[in-house]
């Protein structure tokens, strides 16, 4: 068992250890060491001063004091710089919110609170550089005068494509809200759905849903080679284009006029669906009190030549421009280009001319040159021939061109078909009604054939 323990170095009168050592008590002991910058033998009572304390005193003034001066001067920039960073970070900031607040972001967000059921989302610029890997140049899908266009990976995994503009006019800064709100509200199953925008950036940019086949351009023109296309399928595409259109033209509130058509906006899914793109060009600019329509340059080979002359964009000048869309599909020609003759370079011009000297199958795709349906392909050719009319009263509305298209579509081997049972008991119960119509039409020719099949005929 333990004795009571005595502190050794609490004896005043008799150091147990020297000067220039320190005394630390131990159970039944202590210990004698060196204080901290000497070494030595302490228990003979000699501690030295190490060598790096010997220098650092040895230091004249004059380091001293310039070592002091260069540390106070790299905390002062470090200061400097932090207090640099915090208000270029607070100028970024109200930048951004001058923006969002330029292009009609609170207006925008007032009016979606107000409606309901209108999925549309205000994204912010660190959402789409997320999403794109900071707009890397590996994720361009598509790129133009206007801009380019990036595929990217929301947060929620969702696959977008965004729309990223090069300018922005003040008058368009105005109105960019109010125009939002219009197109976010277009719901068709044949037009690209317009998820969001980024509006505390300088030019705003456009979030859609992505597309995963590419365009009618693509498709038609080929990257590479070119795959089989039916004429069923050409209808198709070109019937579902064209309900876009009209549903822009006429079922929109207020309506929308595309103002650039052409087969690199129609887009094509997994099943060949045409979902009509960049309507609106991402710019609406106000008419009147009732119509909207769009401000956009346009392309050469589609551009209306009335719109040209009179700088008004009307809704014809969409069927125009979809006339020549029509021709694409017939001919897997391009809509414009640099060799040969001045009409052959324009494949609208090169068209009429052919029509007017009776020579169109010259300038039909191969992949359909000798369909049998030659019928549906001519009767397809004047509906394109209609609405390239240089007058655009004298056009047709695009509800008149999809139900034609409609027709056409179901025509197939027998045209017949797509009459309801009620007019074709009419046709039969008076057939002298057909005989005294021109006999010019193809409907006109199977109809009167199928009379004279009756029994009793």
């Amino acid at each position: 068992m333990w004795g009571t323990d005595i502190d050794e170095c609490a004896n005043k009168d008799v150091p147990p250890c020297s000067e220039s050592e320190v005394c630390y008590n131990t159970q039944g002991s202590y210990r004698c060491l060196c204080p901290n910058g000497t070494h030595g033998e302490h228990y003979n009572g000699t501690c030295y001063q190490s060598y790096q304390s010997y220098q650092s005193q040895k230091l004249p003034l004059a380091v001293k004091l310039v070592t002091g001066i260069c540390v106070s001067l790299l905390i002062i920039v470090i200061i400097v710089l932090c207090i640099h960073i915090i208000l270029e970070r607070r100028k970024l900031i109200k930048f951004k919110e001058e923006n969002f607040r330029q292009h009609g972001g609170l207006l925008l967000l007032e009016e979606i609170g107000k409606r309901q059921g209108v999925a549309f989302k205000m994204f912010t610029e660190e959402d789409l550089e997320q999403a794109t890997n900071k707009f890397h140049k590996n994720n361009i899908i598509g790129h133009g005068s206007y801009g380019t266009v990036y595929k990217g990976i929301l947060k929620d995994n969702r696959v977008v494509a965004i729309k990223r503009a090069k300018i922005i006019n003040e008058r368009q800064k105005k109105e960019f809200g109010k125009e939002m709100l219009i197109l976010s509200q277009i719901n068709h199953k044949n037009v690209v759905k317009l998820l969001g925008c980024c509006l505390e950036v300088e030019v705003p940019m456009l979030v859609y849903e992505y597309i995963s086949s590419g365009t009618l351009f693509q498709l038609i023109h080929g990257i590479g080679h070119r795959i089989y296309i039916s004429l069923e399928t050409r209808l198709k595409i070109a019937l579902e284009s064209a309900e876009a259109l009209a549903y822009l033209h006429s079922s929109a509130s207020p309506p929308i006029i595309h103002g650039d058509v052409k087969s690199s906006n129609i887009l094509l899914d997994d099943h060949l669906m045409a979902k009509v793109s960049d309507f609106g060009a991402s710019m609406l600019a106000p008419k009147d009190e009732k119509q909207f329509v769009t401000l956009v340059q346009g392309t050469c080979g589609y551009l209306d030549p009335e719109y040209l002359q009179t700088c008004q964009l009307i809704d014809k000048s969409d069927v125009y421009s979809f006339g020549v869309v029509l021709l694409e599909l017939l001919t897997g020609k391009k809509a414009l280009r640099f060799e040969g003759t001045e009409i052959e370079t324009s494949l609208s011009s090169n068209f009429l001319s052919a029509m007017k000297e009776g020579r169109f199958s010259e300038l039909l795709d191969d992949q359909i040159k000798y369909d049998e349906e030659v019928e549906r392909i001519n009767e397809t050719a004047e509906l394109a021939k209609a609405c390239l009319n240089v007058k655009g009263e004298d056009r047709p509305s695009m509800k008149e061109i999809v139900e034609e298209l409609d027709r056409l579509k179901k025509m197939k081997q027998h045209p017949w078909e797509q009459h309801n049972d009620a007019e074709i008991e009419s046709l039969l119960d008076n057939p002298s009604s057909y005989c005294e119509e021109e006999n010019t039409g193809f409907y006109s020719l199977e109809k009167k054939a199928m009379l004279s099949m009756e029994p009793g005929r």
